[in-house]
């Protein structure tokens, strides 16, 4: 692992700024929620021309990364790692920038176990997610897949015992801290609590941007009716389909064993 450029314990569990390369830095933070103050702090810097020029900066998990660094001579490289470093970091705000709305029917095949992990009734899980105030902390995975933060740590819920090896697009799905809505067919062992009508919106590559949900954008799910946009269906073998109103959309078999 290549030594630190810069690093500081004070901010709020420490900070490491190491080099990615010639022209990047890493910045390392102790805790997801601070990964995502790291990065607002950045964005709200570059908009009023505090920060030197940057091609990306990509949040991750835990992680910022700067990269593209315009003056990438050692000597400034470790200048504005220090200053990285040395950042006061205001707490995250949620309730800044317009919000994206995004229809959900909460019929999830694993609604009764979520409800079980929060202590509710399975309808009352629909109730407080939909109430909850989202952010995109980072995207991946796939193209279009943002991981949402807000759910308060009692409502973490665990992945999957045993993954699907096909969660079809516009799944609602939740793990960990995170909630998030497949963009397309493909493996998960995150717990389904609700399908978006109309996934195909939160990646068009023909748009500018392409992902709908990008990395800070807030995001509110709300409730709509099952009778307008089909049912899901979990057969006894435990796979999952979904049918639209008058057409069979498609058979998703999810190999959903339980």
């Amino acid at each position: 692992m290549p030594a630190a450029l810069g690093e500081a314990g004070g901010h709020e569990g420490g900070v490491r700024v190491l080099p990615a390369g010639r022209q990047a830095l890493l910045v390392e933070l102790s805790r997801g929620e601070h990964a995502e103050a790291f990065h607002a702090e950045l964005l709200r810097r570059r908009a009023r021309g505090e920060l030197p020029a940057v091609r990306e900066i990509v949040p991750g998990a835990r992680t910022v990364l700067l990269d593209g660094i315009a003056d990438h001579t050692p000597d400034a490289m470790a200048r504005f790692a220090r200053a990285l470093a040395s950042w006061r970091i205001p707490p995250l705000r949620r309730d800044t920038g317009a919000a994206v709305e995004i229809p959900v029917v909460y019929d999830g095949p694993d609604l009764a176990e979520v409800a079980a992990v929060w202590g509710v009734a399975a309808d009352e899980v629909a109730r407080i997610h939909s109430r909850t105030e989202f952010r995109v902390a980072f995207c991946g995975f796939a193209p279009g897949f943002g991981y949402l933060t807000g759910l308060p740590e009692r409502l973490h819920v665990p992945r999957r015992t045993t993954p699907r090896t096909k969660v079809p697009a516009g799944a609602l799905a939740l793990a960990g801290p995170y909630t998030g809505v497949y963009p397309r067919p493909s493996p998960g062992g995150w717990q389904l609590i609700g399908r978006m009508p109309g996934p195909d919106t939160l990646w068009d590559p023909a748009r500018e941007p392409a992902a709908l949900l990008g990395p800070g954008t807030r995001v509110r799910f709300v409730a709509a009716a099952a009778a307008e946009t089909g049912t899901v269906t979990v057969t006894g073998t435990g796979d999952v389909t979904v049918e639209r109103t008058g057409e069979r959309d498609a058979d998703v078999g999810a190999e959903a064993r339980r």
